[in-house]
């Protein structure tokens, strides 16, 4: 997640090797002394905090150490916090969570009751999410130098915000980060080349967005030595935009103009500055995409790209196959880990294959805990933890230093912004240390069963979906025998899609208007974050509903002790992704329908908009 330059000019005395050198010395020492580096992030946030209601009102009395901080406060979860959370988002400023002013919210892609989370922040925790984006490019030049001779290509967008009734601007973290100073104005770094300026970063309409940094990005092709966005959806969803609109695109760089549904003034002023008639690059770019094939294309349309930076770990795996279609195989890198609530880790071995990715967890900047989780013995082997946990489990935590190679563990997290033993919902496994500090797989989000872009969506909001939406049957006498879902990404961009077996007892037959109705109903009943993919950011597709022919799910049960489950033990999985299982579901499909329009959504929670 790169940032932009402030000026193009190179100062005087500016010397990267020696800047790259003091980086990694940094990375040395702080997980050399990691241990000692974490208690004295706890001592600061807390001493610096002492007042604070929420500390006070536990009894934690200024103290500072770890174990009177363990013993006295309790592990926490979003809704612990909400009531709190709520007064400050409608404008109580007194010091609540933090001693700092909290200066706006970021909207979490994680939900409660539907509704995003709202994470406080204050203004300095800027600074340390710029020093964890400072350790990237210094970590990715050890395996590829020269990285400091081109550009990158990279596809970043702010998302719509909402002001809370207390007027705090509540927007992701990635939004609030490129409208700071931080990203606007950086000072000279060889490493934050862009080819997108900023203003078409910044620009809020998603389609002027994306087409005027692709064009800036195409017009640039052969300075481009990597490229990539945040999640590995973005990315190929600029690769779809490419496909819909490489001629317009190839029409503007033979003419040097910037097509008239680009209204943005900014944008067009910032493009103009870039862009001038090349004739010869736009026959080039014509022949490339009017091949049959696609296969390669980053590579022929870029041919210096070196490596393409996306997230594809959690869910965004199961977008690998497509990347490594378009990109003929160059290395996919993960850089980064980080949250709404906190950044938290790098990657050190940035070459390394999807599957081993591993982040070691920067000391500086949190105070992590580590909650055991154990494995399910049922047929989905989901991770098992425990929505509240007793005083034995709140025991159990351990501090970084102190996790062992192997085991998995949800993180626990206390922030310099007013979390405290908060449980961010990611569960981690043990992979390596460096030095003292460990190294994590990103193994997934707590009780997520589907997921296509940010969007995340548990077991119980689906089933509370699918249970509103299965009234719609009622007058034809029919009735959901079983259902199950997967994530269908062979589209762009991709969508759930509900496998259902029905259990027909009226003669009736059901008109396919019924089903689309379903469609939407399950739509409607998703949480925001669903919604504003589907009708703002449009990076998810219409809902499907499959009706499958009776017996299907008996074959699944087959199926599924064939390869070693237990009879007694088995439950129909409402989330489905080995392959061969999807495969077989598919087979029996007897009928299709979509959602025939997109749901409502607005930004903001809903409570604030339906204030006067």
């Amino acid at each position: 997640m790169p940032e932009a330059p402030k000026s193009p000019f190179k100062p005087l005395d500016y010397n990267l090797a020696e800047k790259n050198k003091k980086v990694l010395q940094f990375i040395e020492d702080v997980t050399a002394n990691a241990d000692e580096v974490q208690k004295r992030v706890l001592a600061e946030i807390l001493s610096r905090n002492a007042s604070v209601e929420y500390l006070q009102k536990h009894g934690l009395n200024s103290h500072t150490d770890r174990e009177t901080f363990k013993k006295i406060m309790p592990v926490i979860t979003y809704e612990d916090i909400q009531p709190d959370i709520n007064r400050i988002a409608n404008g109580d400023t007194s010091p609540i969570l933090c001693s700092n002013p909290i200066s706006e919210f970021l909207t979490s892609s994680g939900t409660s009751g539907g509704e995003r989370k709202l994470m406080p922040t204050i203004e300095e925790e800027l600074k340390r999410r710029t020093l964890l984006y400072s350790l990237l490019m210094p970590v990715m030049s050890q395996s590829v130098p020269g990285l400091d001779k081109g550009k990158g290509m990279y596809f970043l967008f702010v998302k719509s915000e909402a002001k809370t009734p207390g007027g705090l601007l509540a927007r992701p973290v990635l939004t609030s980060y490129y409208k700071s100073s931080h990203f606007k104005e950086r000072p000279y770094d060889p490493y934050t080349n862009y080819t997108s300026p900023n203003q078409t970063i910044l620009c809020p309409d998603s389609y002027q967005s994306m087409y005027s940094q692709l064009l800036c990005g195409l017009y640039q092709n052969k300075e481009v030595l990597r490229v990539g966005a945040v999640f590995a959806s973005g990315f190929i969803r600029a690769i779809r935009f490419l496909e819909k609109h490489w001629t317009s695109l190839c029409n503007d760089i033979r003419n040097g103009t910037i097509n008239p549904q680009i209204t943005d003034p900014l944008v067009r002023d910032a493009v103009m500055k870039i862009l001038k008639p090349d004739p010869k690059l736009a026959d080039f770019i014509e022949v490339e995409c009017s091949k049959d094939s696609w296969q390669g294309i980053i590579t022929r349309l870029w041919p210096n790209t070196k490596y393409v930076d996306v997230i594809v770990t959690g869910t965004m795996s199961q977008y690998i196959p497509t990347l490594d279609r378009y990109s003929n195989g160059l290395p996919l890198v993960c850089t980064m880990y980080a949250s709404s609530e906190c950044y938290f880790g790098v990657n050190l071995n940035p070459l390394c294959k999807p599957s081993e990715v591993s982040y070691t967890l920067i000391p500086t900047m949190c105070y992590y805990e580590f909650l055991p989780v154990h494995r399910n013995n049922g047929v989905t082997n989901s991770p098992s933890v425990p929505i509240s946990l007793s005083e034995k489990e709140q025991q159990e935590l351990v501090d970084l230093v102190d996790v062992r190679l192997g085991q998995e563990y949800e993180l626990v997290v206390t922030t310099y912004s007013g979390l405290y033993r908060y449980r961010v919902g990611d569960v981690l496994r043990v992979a390596g240390f460096k030095n003292k500090a460990p190294q994590f797989n990103f193994i997934c989000r707590k009780n997520v069963v589907l997921s296509i872009d940010s969007d995340k969506t548990d077991e119980v909001e689906l089933q509370n979906a699918v249970q509103n939406a299965v009234n719609h049957l009622i007058p034809f006498d029919a009735t959901l025998a079983e259902y199950t879902s997967y994530a269908d990404t062979s589209t762009i961009p991709g969508h759930y899609v509900l496998i259902w077996e029905l259990s027909l007892k009226g003669s009736t037959p059901i008109p396919p208007s019924v089903f689309e109705d379903c469609c939407l109903t399950i739509e409607e009943s998703l949480n925001s974050v669903y919604r504003q993919g589907r009708v703002s950011d449009k990076s998810i597709g219409p809902l499907e509903i499959k009706i499958v022919s009776p017996g299907t799910f008996d074959k699944l049960m087959d199926y599924a002790i064939s390869l070693g489950a237990s009879i007694n033990q088995y439950k129909t999985p409402r989330c489905v992704k080995f392959a061969p299982i999807v495969e077989l579901l598919n087979s029996r499909v007897v009928s299709t329908y979509f959602s025939p329009k997109c749901p409502k959504w607005v930004p903001g929670h809903t409570q604030w908009n339906n204030q006067d």
